[in-house]
């Protein structure tokens, strides 16, 4: 292929808003890598699918090492793939915390660290990662500790990227959710999950699309944290 055609990584690419993202970025031209644990191929020439768990050790690598051998190039990471578990602290298993913090931070860790190398061959690129707002405003209905303790890293890590490679044309950008209207989310919860935002109704994926795509084009802007949630992170 033409390797002036961007390329974007984009984990947990499978179904919901992975796959919502897939298409936004073949929208905007770009030849897409999806990963997620398990993954059909694609009838789209443009689009690789690489199977593979991000929070076993070496998976992260592997993921980009094949961007690079079928596009010859890494410019934009979305860091999609996460595991959301909700329960009191007190409940969380350590086959919680190996599963939460495998994914939402090892994953995070790897497949970044790789790609930001293969960023920097090229002169710039773009990392953005999905978080939650429930690390701004807790939620005693919500209690979810371990996620804030891996999201909450994964803002500080995303400033702390824009500052490091500000210099190196890469821009580092979160984007923290409030509740998706996805089919994780059985129809009964859906009153009460809406009641949970201060604008009284559930996120559509298009919202995280939407934001996911003005930060891939904002030049300007790295180092956000930018809240898709319904108000939530304001008040309530």
């Amino acid at each position: 292929m033409n390797n002036t055609t961007r390329v974007a990584i984009i984990t947990g690419a499978s179904q919901g808003i992975g796959a919502a993202l897939v298409e936004g970025y073949r929208t905007l031209g770009y030849a897409v890598v999806a990963n997620s644990r398990t993954i059909a191929a694609s009838d789209d020439p443009m689009v690789l699918a690489v199977p593979g768990d991000i929070g076993e050790p070496g998976v992260g690598r592997r993921i980009i090492d094949a961007a690079l051998e079928h596009f010859g190039r890494v410019d934009t990471v979305v860091n999609n793939a996460g595991i959301f578990i909700a329960k009191p602290f007190t409940a969380y298993t350590d086959a919680d915390y190996d599963a939460i913090t495998g994914v939402n931070l090892r994953g995070f860790f790897e497949v970044t660290r790789a790609a930001v190398a293969a960023m920097e061959s090229h002169g710039g690129g773009n990392i953005i990662s999905i978080s939650t707002s429930l690390v701004d405003h807790a939620n005693s209905q919500v209690p979810s500790a371990l996620a804030s303790l891996t999201k909450g890293g994964l803002n500080a890590a995303t400033k702390a990227l824009a500052i490091e490679y500000a210099g190196r044309g890469i821009r580092s950008n979160a984007v923290a959710l409030g509740i998706i209207d996805t089919p994780m989310h059985p129809p009964e919860t859906h009153e009460f999950l809406a009641a949970l935002h201060p604008v009284g109704h559930l996120g559509a994926i298009d919202d995280v699309v939407d934001a996911v795509l003005y930060l891939e084009n904002a030049g300007f802007v790295t180092g956000e944290i930018l809240h898709v949630d319904g108000g939530q992170a304001a008040g309530h």
